[in-house]
């Protein structure tokens, strides 16, 4: 649904046209922004506080900066809509993460705008750093080079690797931490105090406002004068604030604290940077989901609300007079509580993600035996691992295609020792609109080719609890739990635990000529087919198997014995997943089968809602059975018994 930009906005289809107001102007301008990215969510979706507070910093971000020859990078993504808006795609904002529309993130391929691909976090110093290094070796000195990172994002060891290089690189970049106290839940740690400790100092806040402008004039007059200054403007600071500065102990120029919601000093403040060579960061205080009071009173709330009424703050949900199934990150989030009433050994770690997962339940009701270490994939595995070698039982909960970012930790420090940590990857397998840098598609190919590894998927909400109950037992080493975004399938989920047989997979219904495959929640997918293909006179079988690793042999004999078309059905990638598992079997027992897989094609899959790239990629329901009807089946009339 579109909906009209205000007179100022409806004006501005890129920077360009936004320098041609005066400065008195941007006030207004940024009204109608942040009014257009609320009537924009309200009745579209996504994401919706971080772009709320960041408003008056992309509006003086373009004003200042000569983009898209200055470059911007967005750190993480989520903040940039306002940036988009301003950037040639106001009149199309309306397709935002929908099926073919625009992404929800920054795209190089999208725009030039758009300087470099996000989604994951921590990402934006690296990429500036890298850009600045290029402009200076190709003599482009007039160059600027913008990261915006959120105090959230700091916290990953990636940002600090990138500060740490940037400080000995005399290259023209400008950090802004936009410091908010959010990422997606409020941050944690030690960093969170240190930048409260800066944002409170009341005699250095009194001294900040002035050292850009000072500088800048003095650059002018000459290097000397400019050093001299430097060497004042540090003394100062380290007086005034009784500690060593973060951040120019690591050799950037920091200025700051400021109010990131007025505009115009901030556009005066980045006019007086621009101007001054080297590394810089500029340490800007806001409010996530500024402008819209629920947002700013419940920020993790609001982060990614989905459609509501802006007047009331009513946030829409499919009303159902039936009982419906729960969402699996929620299964996790009481099943775990659960067990941990009944092993005193289990712990609970997430990086920075606890409602996303839903470990926040587990962090209020046991809060000494559940961790939230921050935007930190990398802590949060070996962490793990520490605990494991202590007799603790850690379920690191992690999105799987954040679990990439620390594959290392996996291989080295938990599989190689045989370490008991349960891996629980959320969101694994296409995960809707938030595309391509959140599809989990590939932990199955990832995992099941690491040694000492278990790698499993439930079918439903009641194996999920079942696989959780299984990998706490004791001796099962590293295992791997992998379940999708959404809802399941099953009310009466709440069941009593059962061990299940590790490599053990089980025959959902009997069958003749085709045998099908699946391993996970897409095994629903495939009994919708086989319930359609069974309306119709097909009746192929199909088994869940549960784990890609071990493999259940047993179970696959079988299959091959009896069957000579299978059709293998993920929600991974195909490369190297379970289908290619099933080749491996077969090569190495003899067997000769025609076997289509089935699951995500080798290349990066747009965004969208699950259905439509289930469709897209071959393996929904209708996909799964056009694949068996194609293999020539023989129409009965005749139903084979389940």
């Amino acid at each position: 649904m579109q909906v009209t930009a205000g007179d100022l906005l409806q004006k501005i289809n890129y920077p360009s046209d936004l320098k041609q107001l005066t400065e008195d102007q941007l006030e207004q301008v940024c009204q109608e922004l942040r009014q257009f990215i609320i009537d924009q969510v309200s009745v579209n979706g996504g994401h919706f506080a971080a772009s709320l507070g960041v408003v008056e910093l992309t509006v003086a971000l373009h004003y200042i900066l000569n983009t898209p020859y200055d470059q911007l990078v967005w750190d993480v993504g989520h903040q940039a809509y306002g940036h988009k808006i301003l950037t040639g795609r106001r009149d199309i904002f309306h397709t935002n993460r929908i099926y073919n529309g625009i992404s929800g993130f920054p795209k190089r391929a999208e725009s030039e705008y758009d300087t470099f691909g996000v989604g994951h976090s921590s990402t934006s110093i690296s990429a500036a750093l890298g850009m600045a290094v290029a402009s200076r070796y190709k003599g482009e000195t007039d160059r600027q080079h913008v990261a915006v990172i959120g105090d959230g994002a700091m916290t990953a060891g990636l940002a600090f690797e990138a500060l740490n290089h940037a400080g000995i690189e005399n290259s023209n970049l400008l950090v802004i931490l936009n410091d908010n106290n959010m990422s997606i839940d409020p941050n944690v740690g030690a960093l969170k105090q240190y930048l409260t400790d800066i944002t409170t100092s009341k005699p250095y806040n009194r001294f900040r406002d002035d050292i850009a402008h000072v500088l800048t004039k003095l650059s002018a007059i000459g290097p000397d004068a400019f050093k001299i200054a430097k060497k004042i403007e540090k003394s100062i600071k380290g007086t005034l604030l009784k500690k060593s500065n973060l951040f120019e102990s690591l050799q950037f120029r920091y200025f700051g604290p400021i109010d990131g919601h007025d505009v115009k000093h901030l556009v005066k403040v980045l006019r007086d940077l621009r101007d001054i060579p080297g590394p810089k960061l500029l340490h800007c205080v806001t409010v996530k989901g500024k402008g819209y009071s629920l947002a700013e009173k419940d920020q993790t709330k609001w982060h990614a609300p989905g459609l509501f009424d802006k007047i009331t703050g009513e946030i829409k949900k499919t009303k159902s007079e039936k009982p419906q199934p729960p969402k699996y990150q929620d299964v996790f989030g009481i099943s775990i509580i659960e067990l941990a009433e009944q092993n005193p050994k289990i712990m609970g770690i997430t990086p920075a993600m606890p409602s996303g997962c839903s470990l926040n339940m587990m962090m209020k009701a046991m809060p000494n035996r559940a961790f939230d270490v921050g935007i930190a994939e990398q802590h949060a595995v070996t962490f793990s691992a520490g605990l494991a070698t202590q007799g603790l039982i850690p379920f690191c909960n992690i999105y799987s295609s954040f679990m990439q970012r620390a594959y290392d930790q996996v291989i080295h420090d938990v599989a190689i020792q045989k370490l008991n940590v349960i891996f629980c990857l959320d969101r694994a397998g296409i995960a809707g609109a938030d595309g391509p840098t959140h599809h989990g598609a590939y932990d199955l190919a990832y995992m099941r080719c690491i040694p000492n590894m278990t790698v499993s998927a439930p079918m439903n909400e009641e194996e999920l609890r079942n696989l959780m109950y299984t990998a706490q037992q004791d001796d099962m080493g590293p295992f791997v739990i992998r379940y999708p975004r959404g809802t399941g399938v099953m009310v009466d989920w709440q069941r009593p635990f059962k061990a299940i047989p590790v490599g053990k997979g089980r025959m959902i219904c009997d069958g003749e000529e085709v045998a099908i495959l699946s391993i996970g929640a897409i095994g629903n997918e495939v009994v919708k087919a086989t319930a359609e293909l069974g309306n119709n006179g097909f009746y192929p079988a199909h088994y869940d198997l549960r784990f890609v690793k071990p493999l259940d042999e047993n179970l696959l004999h079988e299959v091959f014995k009896k069957f000579s078309k299978v059709i293998t059905v993920e929600d991974g990638c195909i490369e190297g997943g379970m289908g290619s598992a099933i080749l491996e079997f077969m090569a190495n027992n003899n067997y000769t089968a025609q076997v289509v897989r089935l699951g995500i094609p080798d290349r990066f899959i747009e965004h969208g809602e699950q259905p439509e790239l289930w469709a897209e990629c071959g393996y929904d329901a209708t996909s799964i059975a056009a694949q068996v009807q194609k293999l020539g089946l023989k129409r009965n009339a005749h139903t084979i018994a389940s």
